[in-house]
């Protein structure tokens, strides 16, 4: 598994160094996709242009809480403060770096437990997974950053980077924001070992909480291990292609958005099916206007000629959700 991501590795770093408007473009589609994804994970409703639109241009959504204009500003602020610190090797990551991923992610959200473990015992709504007491974390937690710091020459990085998420997640050190500063501690571990980022995906939401509480319970990690990896191999997919000249991301542009009848007109299907589609979770929804009109992203119009070749091999709509979120998966 980590061999086939080596080899990936190897190519992109013959890649390097690649032209600053190509860097620039890749780090400005994941800012947006890894604050998106993130949020979408503990429940933010932005979506992918809304959360564009927050973060790019500052700007507030109707509808929305404030809360969810602050995660996802505070995911980006937090994401550009882990820039700061991948010129350092992985064995200098300390409890104050955590501690600082932490506050800014919860920075005027919820500023007496930004950046302080809890004192408190918690528990996960909805799960089996007993926590551990809050008068242990302090312990746990240095046990944890040591643990890193043995294992950083060890361990092949997507291996620290995936354990560390998992370990940091299972104290759950914190009030809120485990998760969001797990995934960002991941990153910043692969980014410090010259990996691209990896994206959990929305859709690829309750696979990933399964999979964690599946180790948790005391099963096998397995799961966890090889979705994070998929990711991985996604991103650097995503970076090779772009390095090669095939394929670049675009940076997410919030103002261009196609109405319902606009992407059906594009697209040769009509309304009532693009409705259905959506409906279905086939297609996804970029925004609402005011008046609450669904609007979508450019790209969709890929994911429906996907859907129309798929159901030119006689592939049921269930059966095409199932294919399309396997392909998300990586």
């Amino acid at each position: 598994m980590y061999e086939a991501l080596s080899k990936k590795k190897t190519e992109l770093d013959q890649c390097r160094p690649m032209p600053p408007e190509l860097v620039t473009n890749l780090e400005d589609w994941f800012r947006v996709e890894l604050t998106y994804t993130s949020n979408a994970i503990e429940g933010n409703t932005l979506t992918r242009q809304e959360t564009a639109l927050v973060v790019e241009k500052g700007l507030t959504v109707r509808g929305k809480s404030l809360n969810e204009h602050l995660e996802a500003r505070n995911h980006a602020n937090a994401l550009e403060h882990v820039k700061t610190l991948i010129d350092r090797p992985s064995i200098t990551i300390t409890e104050q770096d955590i501690l600082a991923i932490h506050h800014l992610i919860l920075h005027a959200i919820d500023d007496p437990n930004a950046g302080a473990y809890r004192a408190f015992p918690v528990r996960i709504s909805g799960s089996l997974v007993v926590l551990p007491n809050h008068v242990k974390v302090s312990r746990l937690m240095a046990e944890f950053v040591s643990k890193i710091h043995d294992d950083a020459s060890k361990l092949h990085p997507v291996a620290l980077a995936t354990w560390a998420h998992y370990e940091l997640v299972t104290i759950h050190p914190f009030a809120d924001g485990n998760g969001r500063t797990a995934r960002l501690l991941m990153n910043l571990i692969l980014m410090q070992n010259g990996y691209p980022p990896a994206i959990i995906s929305k859709r690829q939401r309750d696979r990933y909480i399964k999979s964690l509480e599946q180790a948790q319970l005391g099963g096998s990690r397995d799961n966890f291990d090889k979705l994070i990896a998929a990711s991985v191999d996604k991103s650097l997919d995503i970076y090779l292609k772009a390095a090669r000249g095939e394929d670049a991301p675009q940076p997410i542009n919030p103002t261009k958005l196609l109405k319902i009848g606009e992407l059906s007109k594009l697209s040769g299907q009509t309304t009532p099916t693009i409705r259905y589609w959506t409906s279905l979770g086939l297609l996804d929804v970029a925004s609402k206007t005011e008046k609450g009109y669904t609007l979508y992203a450019r790209d969709q119009l890929k994911r429906i000629e996907e859907i129309i070749e798929l159901k030119g091999q006689r592939f049921s709509l269930e059966e095409i959700g199932l294919k399309l979120v396997n392909k998300t998966n990586g």
